[in-house]
């Protein structure tokens, strides 16, 4: 008997270890649920201010010279200025290899370099990338890859004229098909970039504050093609000569540049600061430009003919001109022989007295 209730005693105390222990870990795994919620959902960067209500994180003026890899995961704007990141390197923007949620990402003021290739992985709903005033030299040609939803691209004040070169490869359709603007500004450039706009959903290109001195009649031919794209062109140097004629008729004749009255010449001296749409039509007019050209030299030409004949003459007619210089010559020593004569009388008053 007593071994029987041993064994039920023996069993009784298995059955509530074995309570004690379930319930053990179902309040370890609440508390390690709880722990990390807190760890992703609230914790802020260091150096970092966080806005859950409007789900943005502003990180400025840091010593880290990578990007902050605790974002919280309710994150939709991040912002870093002034961090010092020089190279963005290969998933720079993934934590443990997962998708962030990120809308807008403003990298601006950071001081980077170099945008290593898919740099930018882990960010599918990104809809606004700000690289602006950076000093950008390489960009890898896949660079933006993985950002498929990707609407606004800044590049303002940051491209050095090696990643200038470079740009047209990173600009593909593979990694930016539904790119509609893109933000050049303030980059020194001298033309249009030579980027596949037709591969592009492209409707805003702007280029204000360059270097654009004119656009040739080849690029003019893209922007008749591209009609969809507004492109924003001023704050250029533009030379206001013949040049730009095919340029002034796709201004005058198109709605494509929003800010075409603020489009001005800066040379020459005569025509600065007029407005590229105020010109007259023979400001720009080649013909005209090559038919005064040709005047001018008629006129040389005209004039050195007459030099030739009057030369000729000259030569031909030696003989006669010879003695009508020494006539002259003559003519002229007998004249001042009379005057000298007759100064002498009248200097000396004894021949004055003989003459009397």
């Amino acid at each position: 008997m007593r071994k029987k209730m041993w064994i039920f005693h023996r069993a009784d105390n298995s059955k509530c270890f074995f309570l004690i222990w379930n319930q053990c870990l179902y309040y370890a795994a609440v508390a390690c649920l709880l722990f990390s919620t807190v760890r992703t959902d609230d914790a802020c960067p260091e150096d970092c201010i966080c806005a859950r209500d409007s789900g943005t994180v502003t990180c400025r003026d840091g010593k880290d010279t990578e990007v902050p890899g605790d974002i919280p995961e309710w994150t939709s704007t991040l912002i870093l200025k002034g961090r010092n990141i020089s190279t963005l390197q290969r998933g720079a923007f993934m934590s443990n290899g997962t998708e962030t949620e990120l809308t807008t990402l403003s990298l601006s003021y950071n001081g980077i370099r170099v945008i290593e290739h898919y740099a930018f992985l882990g960010l599918p709903r990104l809809h606004l990338l700000d690289l602006s005033h950076n000093s950008l030299e390489f960009i890898s040609a896949r660079a933006f890859h993985g950002l498929l939803e990707l609407r606004s691209l800044y590049l303002n004040h940051s491209l050095l004229p090696p990643a200038t070169e470079q740009l047209s490869n990173a600009l593909s359709t593979q990694s930016l098909p539904n790119l509609h603007r893109l933000e050049l500004a303030g980059n020194m450039l001298k033309h249009i970039p030579q980027i596949r706009l037709d591969m592009h959903n492209l409707h805003a290109l702007v280029l204000i504050n360059n270097s654009i001195e004119s656009i040739g009649g080849d690029n003019v031919t893209a922007l008749y093609q591209q009609r969809r794209i507004r492109f924003y062109l001023s704050l250029n140097p533009f030379r206001c000569n013949c040049e730009l004629e095919a340029f002034y008729y796709w201004l005058k004749n198109s709605s494509q540049c929003p800010d075409a009255g603020r489009l001005v010449c800066s040379e020459p001296e005569s025509r600065r600061g007029v407005p590229v749409e105020k010109l007259r039509e023979e400001d720009v007019d080649c013909r005209n430009e090559n038919l005064e050209a040709v005047s001018y030299v008629f006129l040389g030409l005209v004039l050195a003919l007459i030099g030739v004949v009057f030369l000729m003459v000259l030569y031909l007619n030696r003989g006669g001109i010879k003695r009508w210089l020494n006539n002259i010559r003559d003519a002229c020593r007998d004249q001042m022989e009379v005057y000298h004569y007759r100064y002498e009388q009248d200097s000396d008053p004894r021949l004055a007295n003989v003459a009397v």
